[in-house]
């Protein structure tokens, strides 16, 4: 069989077919540009004819007859003028003109003065840091163009709220102490008193600086839309996370980005420490996530610093005990240290016998632990156990038992935190202004600059080896203090539990595992499993108070 050529175009190829499409566009250019004055008038005309119709259609119906009689007067007069016809009809062309003309704003053509000595001066500015002598042709030079250098820049109310920084590849921008050099020159240069953000392009040689809008304060203690074992930390940028929830604010409902921190079983980073100073909000944040644990799980609170703001949880379903004292605080923690082994060991049985685990192993254990440095102060003064030490099993092994930790402390106490609770919390939250022992905290420097003066709940937070993000705390105030406001009271009263039934006091201690509740009201302190012996526990029993008082009220 005789092969047949291919025909002509597909031996050649798409070029003649680009070089036909390329052709067919130029004469459109070109007879858009030709028949550029006739679409006009035609615009024009359609739109003069649009608003006649309007104009008709607004005239109520007993004054169409005079409209109708004044166009033919219009008319007859325009006939009978000496060249009335052609006036009329070039009349009609300019109007047409002047109306179907392209009413789209005009970009500005560049930055105005201001902005350009805005410009002017911060280039000055990073031209000690961003040239050297042996540089032939530098890209910052006194006197130089800063348009080269500055790729893109927005401005908001004469200051800057974007630009695009393009620095020499010499420029040591892998060192955090040159990065800080470069981000302090340009937030002074920006305008002080906003944070901005700063994302440095080491492979492009570019740094983008951002300014951040301030994040809303305005979120109150509510019900987030989260599967069981996720607690909201806070709200964040929408550049930070993929994923936005529904809030309360007011009267209406938005979408905002949450900081969401996963524990139970499948947690990466299963406990949290949360360190600010006097008043930033961590003890609100403790309460915050209290609210959100209550309805799928049990919780035990301690509070180290005995000022009673966890009153509200006192007797509620599902809050085991709240103490205040070193007693309580040892007996509490001393029952969270063998219920974790318990259900470590019920677990293990369960899958040796191929069945899923009980499921009181299942239902999460929170262990918030607020201020305690004050009670590992007390515990030395009075020779005691330091109340941090019995954390130390759940903190081991709670991601496994569903016991998740979590501690609360300030700057000036962080060097009296225990060794396992500074290595075991990988979830880190810093709140209020930026400190000295904030990037230590965080493990990480956040890519924001600090401001002063923050709000009550404002700061950073970090999960494990993730990203630093920007973070506001829902306001969650102690209900019962009386500077609360009363729209925050009901907030957070109305995601309290019911209080919880009576129960009778217990004739013997429980062993652990048969009753939480029972078991923190009456436990001998013993060590957990591997730490020390049973000569360093006291060697009698030390009931509850507060837990005993909370089960009988």
């Amino acid at each position: 069989m005789v092969r047949r050529p291919l025909p002509r175009l597909l031996r050649d190829g798409s070029a003649p077919i680009a070089r036909s499409r390329e052709l067919a566009r130029s004469a459109a250019d070109s007879a858009t540009d030709v028949l550029h004055p006739l679409i006009t008038i035609a615009r024009g005309l359609r739109r003069l004819a649009a608003a006649g119709r309007r104009k008709w259609a607004a005239t109520p119906k007993d004054g169409r007859g005079g409209l109708l009689f004044l166009a033919a007067s219009l008319v007859l007069v325009v006939a009978l003028v000496p060249y009335g016809p052609a006036l009329a009809v070039v009349t009609l062309m300019a109007a047409a003109a002047w109306s179907g003309r392209d009413r789209t704003p005009a970009a500005p053509a560049g930055p105005d003065e201001s902005q350009v000595h805005r410009l002017t001066s911060l280039y000055e500015a990073l031209v000690p840091y961003f040239s050297v002598p042996e540089d032939p042709s530098p890209l910052y030079a006194h006197g130089g163009d800063w348009e080269q250098a500055f790729g893109a820049f927005e401005f908001d109310d004469g200051r800057l709220s974007r630009l695009l920084v393009r620095y020499p590849a010499y420029f040591t921008d892998g060192e955090p102490a040159a990065r800080a050099r470069i981000e302090q020159v340009l937030h002074g240069k920006s305008g002080r008193g906003r944070e901005y953000r700063f994302d440095w392009d080491e492979e492009g040689n570019e740094l983008t600086v951002t300014a951040l809008s301030p994040l809303p304060t305005d979120i109150v203690a509510q019900r987030f839309v989260t599967a069981p074992g996720e607690l909201v930390l806070g709200l964040t940028d929408p550049t930070g996370v993929q994923r936005t929830l529904p809030v309360v604010h007011g009267d209406g409902v938005r979408d905002e980005p949450p900081v969401v921190w996963r524990t139970g079983h499948r947690s990466t980073e299963p406990h949290l420490l949360a360190v600010g100073r006097p008043g930033s909000g961590t003890t609100s944040l403790l309460r915050s996530l209290a609210l959100q644990a209550l309805p799928h799980g049990d919780v035990l609170v301690v509070d180290g610093a005995g000022t009673g703001e966890f009153a509200c949880l006192i007797g509620r379903t599902g809050v085991l005990a709240v103490e205040t004292g070193l007693s309580g605080a040892l007996a509490g923690l001393g029952w969270a240290a063998h219920e974790t082994e318990r259900r470590l060991t019920d677990a293990h049985e369960a899958r040796r016998a191929g069945s899923p685990p009980p499921e009181d192993v299942r239902r999460p254990l929170y262990l918030l632990v607020d201020r305690p440095s004050v009670l590992g102060h007390l515990a030395a003064a009075d020779g005691t156990r330091d109340p941090q030490a019995l954390l130390q099993t759940a903190l081991r092994h709670g991601r496994a038992a569903g016991v998740t930790v979590v501690v609360a402390e300030q700057y000036d106490a962080l060097d009296a935190l225990a060794e396992a609770v500074l290595r075991h919390t990988r979830a880190r939250v810093t709140l209020g202004p930026v400190v000295e022992g904030t990037e230590a905290v965080l493990g990480a420097a956040p890519h924001t600059t600090p401001v002063k003066e923050v709000p009550p709940g404002r700061g950073y937070a970090r999960l494990g080896d993730g990203p630093v993000l920007r973070l506001q705390v829902p306001a969650t105030p102690d209900p019962y203090d009386g500077a609360t406001s009363e729209a925050h009271r009901q907030a957070v009263l109305a995601l309290l539990p019911e209080r919880a039934a009576a129960t009778p006091a217990p004739a013997e201690a429980t062993s652990p595992g048969e009753n939480p509740a029972e078991a923190v009201a009456a436990v001998e302190v013993l060590p957990p499993a591997g730490e020390g012996d049973a000569s360093d526990a006291p060697t009698r029993d030390v009931p509850s108070r507060r837990a005993t008082a909370a089960l009988e009220s």
